[in-house]
């Protein structure tokens, strides 16, 4: 089965209460291999008040997730229950399989919060070794350590000095051994 984004309806206000929860319940139920990556579509607002600029962030679809899934009766089931989830858009009745977005439609999306569908992908793991390709660390061998798919980011420990250091690499950063 392939891996489509669907868009979920939360109670307004509650968007990140239910990325949060949903993050959670994934990571207690084992539902990694199905449920990927849970986005509260955000965009940066910039505003003058009193001769100081603000920067904040604004909700563009206030009241909806947007989730990665493998849709299976167990994901969905997962999806459904969580504390703020309201239902799929897209699904005709309370039983029904919801409708998955377009891909142009999730690129158009994510290209404007500045993440990149094009690393969606990215199949390395937690404590996977991986060679460094380019910038300061090029051809140093590593363990990785973390993922941030969000940030598009990895966190490789670096065997240098005969120490284990930490680097933050780009995902392009990075290739299989």
């Amino acid at each position: 089965m392939e891996k489509n984004w669907y868009v979920v309806h939360t109670y307004s206000g509650y968007e990140n209460k239910v990325k949060t929860n949903l993050e959670k319940r994934v990571e207690s139920m084992g539902m990694q291999d199905k449920i990927f990556r849970v986005v509260v579509p955000e965009e940066e607002e910039r505003e003058i008040k009193n001769n100081k600029e603000k920067i904040t962030k604004k909700k563009v679809f206030p009241g909806y997730v947007l989730v990665e899934i493998v849709m299976t009766d167990d994901s969905w089931y997962v999806v459904r229950n969580t504390p703020g989830v309201t239902g799929f858009v897209g699904s005709a009745g309370s039983g029904s399989k919801p409708t998955p977005l377009l891909p142009e439609e999730i690129d158009m999306i994510l290209k404007n919060m500045g993440m990149d569908e094009k690393f969606a992908d990215f199949d390395f793991e937690v404590t996977e070794t991986v060679m460094v390709k380019e910038g300061p660390f090029a051809n140093f061998e590593g363990k990785i350590e973390e993922i941030d798919t969000d940030k598009q980011k990895i966190k490789v420990l670096v065997n240098m000095f005969g120490r284990e250091t930490p680097v933050e690499l780009d995902f392009t950063q990075i290739e299989k051994i």
